[in-house]
């Protein structure tokens, strides 16, 4: 029973994570119809500028993101007013490859900047452990684990009841019907982007506060993506909910079946998903009227 629950909380953990970076990509895909395949370089970049400004100026964890998430979103309408903005009204597929380029120049730009070695990364969190009903665990673990919660509420209600959020839906709904009704797509697409990049650089530094900060946090971007299918590519909160599920499919698939199998079970999860609910549990399905 104790490996059990020892599972499951560090599947919550792991998956909290996940849910993190796919509420990310489900917010641009929701505005915008891409799938923003620099989502892990964002986390991974925006992570290391924390590192930066920790290691500078030794902030605790809360004015640490005050700092660094003001520079996130700036970074986020950079890409946007660089990259993307150009793009538009161009075939999605030439937009999706834009975004896989991006990328790569994101992943050489952190190398080159701040070299391939891992780094420990406190993010100014306390190390006690904590016990929470006899299971322990890291002051960084709860922060994900709270972070997923507080974002998931907040983007609930950021899109059902502020008016930048219905103006959200309506251009995921119909882009041309929100031209129309006066709504400025091209400023939807930046504040998706805005939003994106804030939360990836939460993800990104509670990620590395929980493991490490190195490189390979871009991979996290694509480990993340079955959730993104599981929730819904166009459903933020149901990307958020997917990202607990995966993680926890994943430490039972290593805990009970195999230790190879951690990698692959989440990528097993979208084929059975995408052949039962190829729209996932809590995406839109399309209605053609014929």
């Amino acid at each position: 029973m104790d490996f059990l629950l020892l599972l499951l909380a560090s599947g919550l953990v792991s998956g909290a994570a996940y849910g993190l970076i796919a509420m990310g990509f489900a917010l641009i895909f929701k505005s915008t119809g891409v799938v923003n395949f620099a989502q892990g370089e964002l986390v991974m970049l925006t992570a290391y500028i924390s590192f930066t400004l920790y290691s500078t100026f030794e902030l605790s964890f809360f004015p640490l993101m005050l700092v660094t998430i003001p520079i996130s979103m700036v970074i986020g309408l950079v890409l946007e007013r660089l990259f993307i903005r150009p793009m538009l009204g161009e075939p999605i597929f030439a937009i999706v490859m834009v975004t896989v380029g991006l990328a790569v120049v994101l992943r050489g730009i952190t190398i080159m900047i701040w070299g391939p070695d891992p780094y420990n990364f406190g993010a100014g969190i306390p190390a006690e452990v904590v016990l929470v009903g006899g299971v322990p665990f890291y002051p960084a673990q709860i922060y994900l684990i709270g972070a997923l919660a507080v974002l998931t509420a907040a983007g609930w209600a950021f899109l059902r009841f502020s008016r930048m959020g219905i103006a959200m839906r309506a251009v995921a709904a119909n882009e041309t019907a929100a031209l129309l009704v006066g709504i400025s797509v091209s400023r939807i697409h930046a504040v998706a982007w805005m939003l994106s990049a804030a939360i990836a650089s939460i993800a990104g530094v509670l990620f590395a506060a929980n493991f490490k900060l190195a490189p390979d946090l871009w991979f996290q971007g694509l480990r993340s993506f079955p959730a993104v299918i599981l929730g819904g590519m166009d459903s933020v909160i149901g990307s958020a909910v997917a990202g607990l599920v995966i993680g926890v499919i994943e430490n039972l698939f290593q805990g009970y079946v195999g230790q190879g199998l951690r990698e692959i079970s989440g990528f097993i999860v979208i084929v059975i998903v995408l052949m039962v609910r190829p729209f996932g549990l809590f995406g839109s399905r399309d209605i053609e009227r014929v």
